[in-house]
């Protein structure tokens, strides 16, 4: 069966499914075509509006304790414990890339790794051209022979570079699965994968190895806009195989490239292929024999991605009268100085964000609403944007915790991305409650979120791709608002600190060899060369 949403003017009348309700879908997804018009038309379930999420907010009771509530009394006892990682060791894939050069191939594999390690499943990109340039590199290092990779390296017309790079695929295809069979979970083959006698190639070995399944993705572009992006960042980004070239014969090489593939590449239509085929990067995406839970996000993950310019605005709210008194969670209001900061936000975000269209997003505590306040752009109200529910400590001081519940609190320093407060949350907690948020930023342009510490740890980790061992302890200061654009590659990062005084409520990982300040610096410049494993 094959569904074509450009045929109907009327947006479907079923709502869309989120990653959860894929994972019931009895038997393929099979032959289903989407148009972005249709993700477009309303909602996701759980987005900001969703109804979904509706129904959640209308039933939620808060267990939120208010600001004038006394502390819970110290004889409470055995208040948290640590949340195990999920066992998700039964999820070996490999997802195959298909596409011609400048398609956006290890753009869609970069974007795809980086939510689901967020997400805490171990993947890892296999990129042939990495490979093949780190060979290149440690030849010339050994023997001082430099090979040439212009465009005549790709031509089939040329029988041994043809050799060369097959050799290159299935050994990059080698190194792929000996690393799920070592407790890998998803692994992308990030390569062309252009004809069908690769693709069969592919098929065949994997289907040598138990439990171990294979999904193509196919990235095909036809907007010549996004094409000459694609091509001049190609040309312009330090890409080692264009070194000694001018920027206008780098550019000429790389179409000539382009050519070569283009001679002899062929979409897929293999029936019985589990694939992927985003077109333009979301506007239309057709799914063929998609099954299981994790085949099921994935798809669902990457319907969801576009490329239009945007920002990401994320601020604390002003600071509250909790954090004045040094107390958590709870739902005071704001402080004097809290105050001035939401007064002081609208012409920050205004001088940032000029006359392009921008969304509100806050959680539903009192703090962020009222941050909001007199921001004149649309607002949304997020319940999944809460704080991290911190249980029968809400309310209390880091110190009446301590004296309280002594080993408790040091389990928390111990391992504080998998400590979960009694009758609360854990930082694995919060993560999965954000994927939905996640699904409806990578759906949404200009966007500020208005939030609390926790969260947005979180969700300034899966931009920057940093691990679950930093992110409790990434900062996220107050009256401070940090701008993210993504690019190609990652995110470029702006901070913006208005001169308002407030606490300083961060708290440095205790006895840590590697303090805060010490967490990886991301950035969105590509890379060229393989890992020394994978070299």
């Amino acid at each position: 069966m094959q569904t074509n949403a450009e045929q109907s003017s009327s947006p479907p009348s079923s709502p869309q499914l989120s990653p959860r309700d894929l994972a019931h879908v009895d038997g393929a997804l099979h032959m289903h075509t989407i148009d972005d018009s249709s993700l477009q038309a309303r909602p996701a379930p759980f987005a900001a509006g969703g109804t979904r999420l509706k129904e959640f907010d209308q039933s939620a009771v808060s267990s939120r304790i208010p600001s004038g509530t006394a502390t819970p009394p110290i004889s409470v006892v055995g208040i948290g414990n640590k949340v195990a990682k999920p066992d998700y060791s039964e999820a070996k894939i490999v997802v195959a890339t298909v596409g011609l050069p400048a398609r956006g191939k290890s753009y869609l594999s970069n974007k795809l790794m980086r939510y689901l390690k967020w997400l805490e499943y171990d993947v890892k990109v296999f990129n042939v051209g990495q490979l093949r340039r780190s060979r290149a590199r440690q030849l010339a290092l050994t023997t001082g022979q430099r090979g040439s990779h212009n465009a005549d390296y790709f031509s089939h017309q040329n029988a041994e570079a043809t050799k060369l790079r097959d050799k290159l695929a299935e050994d990059s295809l080698e190194m792929l699965i000996q690393w799920l069979k070592d407790g890998g979970n998803v692994g992308i083959h990030d390569a062309t994968n252009s004809t069908r006698s690769r693709r069969q190639k592919i098929e065949r070995r994997v289907a040598k190895e138990k439990g171990i399944v294979v999904i193509f993705l196919e990235s095909v572009c036809d907007d010549p806009a996004v094409i000459a992006a694609n091509v001049a960042l190609k040309v312009s980004s330090g890409d080692p195989d264009y070194k000694d070239m001018s920027p206008e014969m780098a550019k000429a090489d790389f179409l000539r490239r382009i050519k070569a593939y283009e001679s002899v590449y062929e979409t897929i239509t293999e029936p019985h292929l589990s694939y992927l085929k985003i077109i333009n990067v979301g506007n239309q995406v057709t799914m063929n024999h998609i099954r299981g839970y994790l085949q099921s996000r994935i798809a669902f993950y990457l319907m969801n991605l576009h490329l239009k310019p945007r920002s990401i605005f994320m601020s604390r709210h002003g600071e509250s009268q909790y954090n004045v008194e040094g107390k958590i969670g709870g739902d005071s209001p704001l402080s004097k100085r809290g105050m001035a900061y939401a007064r002081a936000l609208p012409a920050l975000i205004t001088d940032n964000i000029g006359d392009a269209e921008l969304t509100v997003w806050t959680s539903t505590l009192q703090r962020t609403i009222q941050t909001a306040q007199l921001l004149t752009y649309n607002k949304l109200t997020w319940k999944s944007l809460d704080e991290l529910d911190a249980g029968v400590c809400d309310g209390m001081t880091y110190e009446e915790i301590e004296q309280a519940y002594p080993e408790d609190f040091a389990n928390r320093d111990e391992d504080k991305f998998n400590y979960r407060y009694r009758g609360g949350e854990s930082y694995r907690d919060v993560v999965v409650r954000l994927e939905p948020v996640i699904m409806e930023l990578e759906r949404q342009e200009n966007i500020l979120i208005i939030g609390h510490q926790a969260i947005l740890r979180c969700l300034y980790a899966y931009f920057h791709n940093l691990t679950q061992a930093d992110l409790p302890y990434i900062k996220i200061p107050l009256h401070t608002v940090i701008k993210l654009t993504p690019k190609a590659y990652g995110c470029d990062e702006e901070r913006y600190t208005l001169p308002i005084q407030a606490v300083d409520t961060h708290r440095p990982k205790p006895r840590a060899t590697k303090q805060p300040d010490d967490i990886p610096q991301t950035t969105s410049r590509r890379e060229y060369y393989a890992d020394p494993i994978v070299a």
